[in-house]
């Protein structure tokens, strides 16, 4: 990189005073190396489509497991703190004594990550597979991830990261419910919205409110409040802001638990600015109850307004689920459950009505969160299969985003690379553009927080682009 970053300074140095960060764009623009130096030293604002345990690296989580000598399945690459009842595990410290500790390290890290990919699976169950594998060593080393998400930021000029975190409980008890998932699934097979929000009505007012709001508190004052202030993660140079998630894959009732306790953390605390849901939507209880979970965030915002909440939707593609399956999911994340922003969006030219979506989306400034490495490593969709050029023609607002970058073994600056590699018509104010969306269509909470970070945007433009107009 060191090398990269003189080069560029080299070739600023030949300008002289008739060039302009534009034009100097237009030049480099087949050249990976220069632009590589142009968007690492350019500011990037936020990094607004961004999961926390998916954007640390593999190498420290490999540290802490052979540190706190974890247990290693020896099948799977996963890990457990403690050696499970069945399976082939063996820990760290007795592999290296058997000399086994390399082989097994470079097993480890083609499995936590995309590292020296050969396609011997599909990508997308190398992609997803991948979390539970290194979960056990994020646990309880949040701060660890926090400070490095912060230092690699700070280092590719990256003020802001909106990142998904969550350790929100699944276990809080709602007692005469056992037929809820039954009915509220029987509900949505029909599409009876009106039977559907009866039912959640009923489920809301049984869950225990005290018990939810002790939840929330906790998370918010007890972990998320904690460690942001004893970690000072806000200063001069970055600002972070979290949403809480709700898992695809579980049970309705369950997962509408635990969202209505993460509406209530964005609620009470500005350092929780959003809600979110994740985990792969073409997962058997993803697909199956795609639509009674819009109904569900319909319903939160319904008793919590003023709370944000962003959707990954459309994250599919032809060939990954059937055609008809392609046709809806955007829209009803907009039109139903009625999202802020819209993750990834990747299937919006097979949607029902596509244009009228993407006019409704300009209009109403509903921006599209857009992952070109993590679309074209698990989607395979890329330059023009790729909708980005779509949400242009139609003036959606577009942010820029890394997704997952440690299993994805990018960063911000990659992206922005592809994005002038692959769409020349792209031009210096238009990324520039993208950058300042992406602190003005952030989920920030405190208005006097995002005029700094635009501030400090202008300030830090002005010195990048007078780069380019010394001799």
């Amino acid at each position: 990189m060191t090398r990269i970053i003189t080069l560029f300074c080299f070739f600023i140095a030949q300008i002289g005073f008739s060039q302009s960060a534009e034009s100097y764009l237009e030049k480099i623009r087949n050249n990976e190396a220069l632009l590589t130096a142009f968007f690492q030293q350019m500011p990037k604002g936020g990094d607004l489509h961004h999961h926390f345990s998916g954007s640390v690296y593999a190498e420290p989580l490999l540290e802490r497991a052979i540190a706190e000598d974890f247990y290693l399945n020896l099948e799977t690459m996963a890990v457990s703190k403690t050696k499970p009842a069945n399976g082939n595990w063996e820990n760290f410290s007795s592999l290296k004594n058997k000399g086994k500790l390399e082989y097994y390290e470079q097993q480890i890290m083609q499995t936590w990550s995309v590292k020296d990919y050969n396609g011997s699976v599909p990508s997308d169950d190398q992609f997803f597979d991948s979390f539970m594998k290194f979960e056990p060593t994020i646990q309880g080393h949040f701060a660890e991830g926090m400070l490095e998400l912060k230092k690699r930021a700070i280092a590719e000029n990256v003020t802001y990261i909106e990142t998904q975190l969550s350790t929100i409980p699944c276990d809080m008890n709602v007692s005469g419910l056992a037929d809820f998932n039954t009915n509220l699934r029987q509900a949505a097979s029909q599409k009876d919205e009106k039977a559907v929000l009866k039912l959640l009505d009923e489920l809301y007012k049984s869950l225990q409110k005290k018990e939810a709001k002790k939840y929330a508190e906790d998370f918010n004052n007890n972990f998320i409040a904690k460690l942001h202030k004893d970690l000072k993660i806000d200063d001069e140079k970055f600002t972070m802001r979290y949403q809480n998630f709700v898992l695809r894959f579980m049970e309705p009732v369950d997962l509408f638990k635990n969202l209505v306790i993460a509406f209530i953390l964005s609620s009470e605390s500005k350092l929780t600015a959003g809600v979110n849901i994740v985990s792969p939507e073409h997962g058997e209880n993803s697909m199956k109850d795609y639509w009674l979970h819009m109904v569900m965030f319909k319903y939160c915002h319904s008793k919590f307004p003023d709370v944000k909440y962003t959707l990954h939707a459309g994250e599919l593609t032809l060939g990954l689920v059937q055609p008809e399956e392609l046709t809806w999911h955007i829209n009803d994340a907009i039109y139903v459950a009625g999202a802020n922003r819209i993750g990834h969006g990747v299937d919006i030219a097979y949607e029902a009505n596509s244009y009228d979506l993407l006019k409704y989306m300009s209009k109403n400034n509903i921006p599209i969160e857009i992952n070109l490495v993590s679309n074209e490593f698990i989607l395979k969709v890329k330059e023009n299969r790729h909708p980005f050029t779509l949400y242009k023609e139609f003036n959606v607002p577009i942010v820029i985003s890394t997704d997952d970058a440690g299993i994805l073994r990018s960063n911000m600056t990659e992206q922005y690379v592809l994005l002038a590699k692959r769409y020349p018509d792209v031009n210096y104010e238009t990324i520039k553009k993208y950058v300042y969306n992406s602190i003005n269509y952030s989920f920030i909470q405190d208005a006097s927080v995002k005029k700094q970070l635009i501030k400090d945007l202008d300030n830090r433009f002005k010195t990048f682009e007078a780069k380019f107009s010394k001799n």
